[in-house]
């Protein structure tokens, strides 16, 4: 495979900023806007106009090296006010999570892979339920970071603009019990897009991370690369995609995905060795932790096809916990809500969505079976949602006991 030569480590992604938001509050149109890939290429988000599947593009910011002005920060190489070159800063993932509420799952699963969130509410519009619950579920699964985006300033004038405005901080400090940056932006007109870059370089910092620890990553995506028709000699092995949360991985090495693929009656774990990686568009010997990856496998092409293994888990063969069907929580719940015996749920870990059946309860604690099994750690934190007539409402998260 051609190698494309990284003259500078700041290339590299280490990091993943979500965006988070209702139905067409602007994320996609943001993240073009930073980045010049729009992420809604399914077919049926073109026909709807809406993000379905969760979206990723790359972005490399840089800084004027002799201005001083706030419009300084950009996405070029070349500063927008002087021409001069500018100094690359880094380049980040963005993870563009889909906004309609019957999603929620799949924003859940995009958010546990998020080091912070740009979370927009649009000028023109009330703060409806949906943002209270996306905003409570970042905080469920740990996001420490926001930017608050109030989008589409250009549809307003300067009285709603600011009422809008202090409503938002109103949110934030209710659920989030603390104040976070505010930036106007109109993503449509590039309006103040230089400032929320420059807000994004002082409150999402790029997290340290441990590269000591075995390896540990979410899939989200897996694919087979092969067009219709390839001659099986030339067959490419599948591709998975995702986020590391800690360790390394290098070309050569062996590695372990669970909860695996259903073979008849039982679940199949599979092992297979890396024999490529790729990093905000490089070839590369090795990875770190944050930012998006992709790896090229041996698996068996129709193993990976179509995201078959999204929701895995990839870990060095004997450092990942057994399949389960049963699960024990502590529960955290959100409202006055009611967990019965025999109720069905739907759990949310890291990447994996699984609908479970109550089995036993007592105060804080219950314990479901799973239809589909898990591969959990005791770290990770795990999502609550239950059925209300026709949709999935988050009702509250829980930590895993056994």
């Amino acid at each position: 495979m051609e190698m494309k030569f990284i003259k500078n480590e700041k290339s590299v992604s280490e990091i993943n900023i979500g965006t988070l938001g209702h139905v067409d509050s602007g994320k996609t149109t943001l993240v073009q806007s930073l980045s010049g890939k729009w992420t809604a290429t399914h077919s049926e988000e073109i026909k709807r106009g809406i993000t379905i599947r969760i979206g990723y593009a790359e972005a490399t910011f840089y800084k004027c090296k002799k201005c001083e002005s706030p419009f300084c920060y950009g996405s070029s190489k070349k500063c927008k006010i002087c021409s001069s070159e500018c100094d690359i800063l880094r380049t980040v993932s963005f993870i563009d999570a889909p906004g309609h509420e019957s999603l929620l799952a799949t924003i859940l699963s995009g958010a546990a892979s998020m080091d912070g969130v740009l979370f927009l509410i649009p000028a023109n519009e009330q703060i409806g339920k949906q943002s209270r619950e996306y905003l409570i579920a970042a905080k469920i699964v740990g996001i420490k970071n926001f930017v608050f985006v109030q989008s589409k300033i250009d549809l307003v004038d300067k009285n709603l603009a600011k009422n809008n405005y202090n409503k938002i901080k109103s949110l934030m400090i209710e659920i989030l019990e603390k104040e976070y940056p505010i930036v106007p932006i109109s993503a449509e007109n590039s309006i103040n897009i230089d400032s929320l870059i420059q807000i994004m370089e002082t409150q999402i910092k790029t997290p340290t991370r441990d590269i000591k620890k075995n390896p540990k990553m979410f899939i989200m995506r897996s694919f087979d690369i092969n067009k219709p028709g390839s001659n099986i000699k030339d067959l490419k092995g599948g591709v998975i995609g995702g986020s590391l949360i800690c360790g390394k991985l290098k070309i050569g090495d062996e590695i372990q995905i669970r909860p695996g693929v259903k073979r008849k009656n039982s679940w199949i774990q599979l092992t297979t060795k890396i024999i490529g990686l790729k990093k905000s568009g490089f070839n590369v010997d090795e990875v770190g932790p944050g930012g998006l990856i992709s790896i090229k496998t041996e698996l068996d092409p129709s193993l990976t096809k179509s995201d078959n293994l999204s929701g895995s888990v990839i870990g060095f063969p004997g450092t990942l916990p057994d399949n389960s069907f049963n699960i024990r929580l502590r529960v955290h719940l959100l409202e006055k809500t009611n967990i019965e015996k025999k109720q069905r749920l739907v759990l949310i870990i890291g990447t994996t969505k699984t609908l479970g059946i109550v089995v036993h309860t007592k105060k804080n604690e219950m314990e479901m079976k799973l239809q589909l099994p898990i591969c959990v750690f005791k770290e990770d934190k795990v999502s609550i949602m239950q059925r209300n007539i026709d949709k999935w409402n988050l009702i509250g998260w829980g930590e895993i006991l056994s």
